[in-house]
């Protein structure tokens, strides 16, 4: 689907509809505004409008693309736009990013979505039940979409906020998953700063663009959005020193249970080195006794050396001198 709607106001009401080229010439016939509306258009659709209005080929092919961060851009008389709207989505805990781009000329006004959020026809028809505001013409679609977009950045802000709260109370419950979620809302925030940290420029340009066209003093109507954005601004700044500070922490402490971890390694190894050393000085001082029966094979007739009369007490006495001397080198060493 391409063309969702082609409409033409003329004081703000709504006169006639019909197709791009059709509402474009209509419009100009009655000094109205043609507010076009496409989804996705593909390389035809957006050739003939580049034709009709003289669409910068730079601009049109953006719209064409699509993946385009949020940007304002003039070519002569001609606005081009780009938004990216988002939602945070409860049942994933995640944000997801659309994008609108603005065509914006002295009598009509392009609007070209790439996915389902906005909802531009609810701000089509919220617009149309207001002719006073529709009748200031092309920049009063581009408030009513503008303001559209950064009403809904309220409930996605609100929404990582209170993820980063889970995030804090996770921090001390031992869960491993928690960096991988401090990654991934990293990751949203710095999207999100993407598509609103330009909105503060952006409008501020408009603007002057609007007082321009306009002839007017002032455009309260998009200063306020631009107040609304500045805000939405600042607390989408703040996420990121609180989730860098949230993973040194869990970093810090993964450290100490990693350090931890290895001290009672430590200790156990140490442990079980003494019990090594203990083993080995009591195997020791057992093997004199038999080193010193294996030699002289305990066949006693007055032995040892062969017929010693006090052979057989020799032999018990070497095997516990033996036994004690290697008994106290191992107790002097800590061995025992």
């Amino acid at each position: 689907m391409t063309l969702v709607d082609a409409a033409v106001y003329v004081d703000g009401r709504r006169v006639s509809s019909g197709t791009a080229a059709e509402a474009l010439a209509d419009a100009r016939a009655r000094g109205g505004m043609a507010w076009i509306g496409l989804y996705r258009p593909g390389v035809d659709e957006m050739d003939e409008l580049a034709t009709l209005l003289g669409i910068h080929p730079l601009a049109a092919e953006d719209a064409l693309k699509g993946h385009q961060r949020a940007k304002l851009e003039r070519y002569g008389d001609m606005t081009f736009i780009v938004l990216q709207p988002a939602r945070y989505l409860d049942e994933t805990e995640t944000v997801e990013f659309g994008e609108v781009h603005l065509f914006v000329g002295p009598d009509y006004v392009i609007t070209v979505r790439h996915a389902e959020n906005p909802d531009l026809a609810t701000v089509r028809h919220r617009l149309e039940a207001r002719p006073d505001v529709l009748a200031h013409g092309p920049f009063a679609v581009v408030w009513a979409v503008c303001d559209d977009v950064v009403d809904q950045y309220l409930p996605v802000v609100a929404g990582v906020e209170n993820d980063i709260d889970e995030i804090e109370d996770e921090l001390f419950s031992g869960d491993p998953a928690v960096s991988k979620r401090i990654f991934g809302l990293q990751r949203e925030v710095i999207d999100l700063q993407h598509a609103t940290t330009p909105l503060v420029d952006m409008f501020d340009r408009l603007q002057k663009i609007v007082l321009e066209s306009s002839g007017a003093t002032e455009a309260p109507a998009i200063r306020d959005v631009d107040d609304h954005a500045r805000r939405i601004v600042e607390k989408v700044d703040a996420f990121r020193p609180t989730l860098d500070s949230a993973l040194t922490v869990h970093a810090t402490m993964v450290d100490q249970e990693n350090n931890e971890a290895m001290r009672r390694m430590a200790e156990f190894g140490l442990q079980q080195n003494e019990q090594v050393k203990k083993v080995s000085g009591w195997a020791a001082i057992l093997f004199a006794p038999t080193l010193v029966g294996t030699i002289y094979g305990m066949n006693f007739d007055h032995m040892p050396e062969l017929h010693w009369a006090l052979g057989y007490p020799m032999a018990l006495g070497l095997m516990a001198a033996t036994s004690l001397t290697l008994y106290i080198i191992f107790k002097r060493k800590g061995w025992l």
